[in-house]
């Protein structure tokens, strides 16, 4: 077979990578579960014309069918879901009544969009995803409450960067522009159009709304006032009224707004912090309240790593509306540049913390039974491949990043040697305990020269 070729846009991690991503996971799982968060997991395919309507991403759909269907238009109707938010609605549609309103449930699991690979940008990744969804009613609290949820989490990856979680609301930008006269379609078009303020100039952006939105020059450059504005307090509201701006929504986005950050202020570390950002908008069209991104510390480039918001109609049978607010992890983006780059990494690449050595063959049933008694106690361990002298055994276990070695005595003892330090000593593999440190691979974190801190 010839040397397969990398397919780029679907990254692949070696068993190091993948322990810190791993990790990062039962991470997340602790803290949503210790906030009554249910885990499911959906199918990996749905409709077309469910995930073409939401939003401006049909172009990233992969459609899916059989090589050997003879008749393709059976299959062309469905296609891999590009987020976990549009199937997660079909979700609570078709089992809403066996669900509990409101309904909380996290979700990390595989999505695929077919868009140009770069970096922090991929063709199947990982999102880690928590959503509060109500029937028919979601109190405000809920907005409050996944913010919190999700600075908690990121804030218990004390091995990662520092995060800065932004936070606007649309009804806020919506109630905004129509306060400076836009109307109809125009509202969101201007919204669009800001909300490119992360990729392009922001004389750029005047241009685009001058041409394409249609508004004055003065409303142009109101809206971009607007989204100028940060604070990572409620100071922002006396900003936003001193643009001279009024409008019924946009009393009601400003209070939910400065709701949420005094809320999430005692949250905050000097890792994780809040900032209400007055550019944020996001690009899909069901969001209608409070919306969130992220930013990595001194990984900018890679743009949001972390953006949800409150969606009221996105769910609906036509009797019954489920309102819902979440928001969206991507582990993918968050992850492979930084083990990619060796910022992260496990100090050892599997999860042995000892190596039974072998002193022939005809004896590897005692190293096997010394291997059984130490899992019984948890303790993860493996028997040496071969009885080769010690000597070489020893240095198997040094190229795999097992710390310990463990040695059967003529007499039936046992002894295990640290290969770190050289310490070796009388052990019993009833009772034989190592450090808590060792018990598990950790992740080890190192400094990236090539991004500023």
């Amino acid at each position: 077979m010839a040397k397969p070729t990398p397919l780029s846009g679907f990254p692949e991690l070696l068993p190091a990578q993948r322990y810190v991503e791993q990790q990062v996971v039962a991470t997340l799982a602790r803290t949503f579960e210790l906030h009554g968060f249910a885990n499911v997991e959906t199918r990996a395919v749905e409709p077309l014309d469910q995930l073409l309507r939401k939003g401006d991403t049909s172009k990233e759909v992969y459609v899916l069918r059989r090589l050997q269907e003879d008749d393709s238009s059976k299959d062309k109707g469905i296609g891999l879901h590009f987020d976990l938010t549009v199937p997660f609605a079909r979700f609570v549609l078709e089992n809403a009544g066996k669900l509990e309103f409101p309904f909380r449930r996290y979700q990390i699991q595989k999505v695929w969009r077919g868009e140009r690979p770069q970096e922090g940008r991929f063709r199947e990744f990982t999102q880690a995803d928590i959503d509060i969804v109500g029937r028919d009613t979601l109190p405000f609290h809920h907005d409050v409450e996944v913010a919190r949820v999700m600075l908690e989490a990121l804030g218990r990856l004390d091995f990662l960067p520092g995060f800065r979680l932004q936070v606007n609301n649309r009804k806020l930008i919506q109630g905004f522009y129509a306060g400076l006269g836009v109307t109809g379609e125009g509202i969101d078009e201007v919204m669009r159009l800001v909300d490119k303020l992360d990729k392009l100039p922001a004389e750029k952006v005047r241009e685009l709304l001058l041409t394409e939105a249609g508004v004055s020059e003065d409303q142009a450059d109101k809206a971009l006032a607007l989204a100028t504005i940060r604070a990572s307090d409620d100071s922002f509201v006396k900003q936003v009224r001193d643009l001279g701006v009024s409008h019924e929504l946009l009393d009601e986005g400003l209070d939910e707004l400065a709701t949420l950050v005094r809320a999430c202020a005692p949250l905050t570390t000097e890792r994780t912090r809040i900032e209400a950002d007055l550019s944020i908008a996001r690009g899909l069209d069901y969001y209608t309240g409070t919306v969130f991104e992220t930013r990595l510390d001194g990984y900018e480039s890679l743009g949001s790593i972390c953006s949800g918001g409150r969606y009221d109609a996105l769910a609906s049978d036509g009797r019954t509306t489920y309102p819902g607010v979440g928001i969206s992890l991507g582990l993918s983006r968050l992850l492979v540049t930084l083990v990619q780059r060796g910022v992260l990494t496990a100090d050892r690449s599997v999860p042995s913390v000892v190596l039974v050595a072998v002193t022939d063959e005809e004896s590897r049933a005692e190293a096997d039974a010394i291997a059984t008694a130490l899992r019984a106690r948890e303790i993860p361990c493996e028997v040496a491949p071969t009885a080769a002298k010690f000597g070489k055994q020893i240095r198997h276990a040094e190229r795999r990043g097992i710390p310990y070695v463990w040695f059967r005595q003529d007499d039936g003892t046992s002894e295990v040697k640290d290969i770190r330090s050289g310490n070796q000593v009388a052990a019993d593999p009833a009772t034989w305990q190592p450090p808590n440190e060792d018990l598990r691979p950790q992740v080890v974190t190192t400094i990236d020269e090539g991004e500023s801190k």
